[in-house]
């Protein structure tokens, strides 16, 4: 039996391995399927806090997965492939053939981005193609870029990018946007940003770096090729909580529903943290920040569970 286990090793989770081992829980934490998270595959990071002159994503993760063992964290290579949290304990079935018993869980599974399926996209993630311009769009300050979407996160990000690069082409598949009227009209309104309606990209190009792009016009069937250095397809996100369905209450998207100012799930004892829980932020320092208040949570939860057993236990052999 396991006081806590921790499903996720990105910051969320790895925030959360750290502040409860600290706090003596002896906490195991479930790698998954993607080490490291979405940081594993990102390049430089230069915007969060401590590092002032930048780090690599995967020289990051590897700096907090160090310090959550330092602290007692018993990290496991492998991947939970069934759970029942609504029991006590909760239980955890992982791909390695082994049933965890856990009294709390902390879920951090986080996020996928969803792409386009060009192979250009994995060969050149983190070389000018990224789903993130808040993560990567200062890398091409002064620089052409492209963006995919017509909702309001790639309106966000298209408005977000025009402030720092010298064009924003913007590649709608409709006539038509999908993001709401006031950010339509803000982005039609910026000057540097060129919107390519019923526009397709065919392929990125490039070998080792982002170089274009070749969009198709899918009314006149017209190609074009459009020299940008970064790449951004903001087509929304997938919170990676398929194996919750049926057990924690989740939003129209997939995200997980927590409490207000709290970490806290449907179920006691069930927390969750960083993207698998945010559909608005998705940043490395707000899952990290949401992981240390998910141990916080569980460790509070967990004394309040203990006070209670030993009460019961000592009103019994009265």
């Amino acid at each position: 039996m396991h006081e806590l286990v921790i499903l996720g090793s990105g910051p969320a989770g790895y925030t959360a391995a750290i502040y409860a081992a600290r706090a003596g829980l002896a906490p195991v934490l479930i790698a998954g399927p993607e080490i490291g998270g979405q940081l594993s595959k990102t390049s430089e990071v230069e915007n969060f806090p401590g590092y002032p002159e930048g780090i690599l994503g995967p020289e990051m993760m590897e700096d907090l997965r160090k310090q959550a063992e330092r602290f007692g964290t018993d990290i496991r290579y492998d991947v939970a492939e069934k759970v029942e949290l609504r029991t006590d304990p909760k239980q955890i079935w992982l791909a390695g053939a082994e049933v965890l018993h856990a009294e709390a869980v902390i879920i951090a599974t986080g996020s996928s981005p969803k792409w386009l399926g060009l192979e250009a996209e994995k060969r050149l993630y983190g070389a000018g193609v990224s789903a993130c311009a808040v993560c990567d769009g200062f890398f091409y300050r002064g620089q052409p870029v492209a963006i995919v979407g017509g909702g309001d996160t790639a309106c966000e990000e298209a408005l977000y990018l025009s402030k720092l690069c010298s064009e924003v082409h913007m590649l709608v598949r409709r006539d038509e946007m999908r993001a709401s009227h006031i950010m339509q009209e803000r982005v039609k309104a910026t000057p540097n940003i060129h919107i390519h309606w019923n526009t397709v990209a065919e392929d990125i190009l490039g070998e080792k770096f982002v170089e274009g792009v070749r969009m198709r016009n899918r009314v006149t069937g017209e190609e074009r090729i459009l020299v940008v250095k970064g790449f951004f397809v903001a087509i929304g996100h997938q919170p990676n909580t398929d194996l919750f369905v049926g057990q924690l209450e989740l939003d129209a998207n997939g995200y997980i529903l927590t409490q207000p100012k709290s970490t806290h799930t449907n179920l006691p004892g069930v927390f969750a943290a960083g993207d698998v829980q945010d559909p608005v932020y998705r940043q490395a320092i707000t899952a990290a920040g949401t992981g240390c208040m998910a141990a916080l949570d569980a460790e509070r939860w967990l004394s309040a569970k203990k006070y209670a057993e030993s009460q019961a236990a000592a009103t019994t052999n009265e």
